[in-house]
């Protein structure tokens, strides 16, 4: 598309959902069946690490089932195929972007197929259950490996990545975002402020959908392969 040479996109859950990953803020979504304070924050864990390891334990075990949708599929089409800078920022912790074939991603929620080692401080690809205390592949401790997801009152990580691509992008988008956590929710500002066009995919509006030029909607699996297929063509 003329004039438009750096991307940055931002997904949420909306993309993963039609691949039958559960969301945690829809009518039906995780927080119903677990309140925030007990499965994902520093404080749950140190209060009953069993508890919030059991649910982390199902989330990974169900992730690796499901399959990478058309709109996954889309962006990493995009990706191979922009010959400008682009980045995918994911607020998601499964890994169907990467089974899509993209590869210019940030997680900046922490990723579940990964566990956290607080002894070292290493990360470790990981796709069994965490709840019966394994040793860490790097230094050998036992019980001390964790999700290596974002919990509530944790900083997101690659922060000054991200800004330092929303601060050169020509192009913003945000796709199945709510626009209710920060600080993602702030990305389209931080757009707009150097000077972006901004866009949003989404299945219905935003709690910032204000903040953008011009908003789509409906499922990203309909809105995402159709908005990809522009910027290539």
């Amino acid at each position: 598309m003329k004039d438009i040479h750096n991307i940055v996109i931002l997904t949420g859950a909306g993309v993963s959902a039609e691949s039958g990953i559960d969301t945690f803020r829809d009518g039906g979504g995780l927080w119903e069946q677990h309140r925030v304070e007990d499965v994902a924050t520093p404080e749950a864990f140190a209060r009953d690490p069993a508890l919030v390891q059991r649910f982390y334990d199902m989330r990974r075990a169900a992730i690796q089932t499901k399959e990478p949708n058309a709109a996954h599929a889309a962006i990493a089409r995009l990706d191979a195929g922009w010959r400008g800078e682009l980045l995918v920022v994911t607020q998601n912790v499964d890994d169907l972007h990467e089974r899509a074939g993209a590869k210019r991603l940030l997680h900046m929620h922490g990723e579940h197929l990964k566990a956290w080692c607080t002894a070292c401080d290493a990360r470790s690809d990981w796709l069994g259950p965490l709840g019966d205390g394994p040793a860490c592949p790097a230094c050998g401790t036992a019980g001390d490996l964790r999700p290596d997801v974002v919990w509530f009152g944790e900083m997101p990580y690659h922060m000054e990545d991200i800004y330092r691509a929303l601060n050169r992008a020509d192009l913003f988008v945000s796709i199945g975002t709510s626009g209710a956590v920060y600080p993602a929710a702030g990305f389209v500002r931080e757009a707009r402020a150097a000077g972006a066009r901004t866009l949003e995919l989404n299945m219905e509006p935003s709690q910032g959908s204000h903040w953008f030029d011009e908003a789509r909607h409906g499922p990203a699996t309909a809105l995402v392969p159709g908005w990809v297929e522009e910027m290539l063509g």
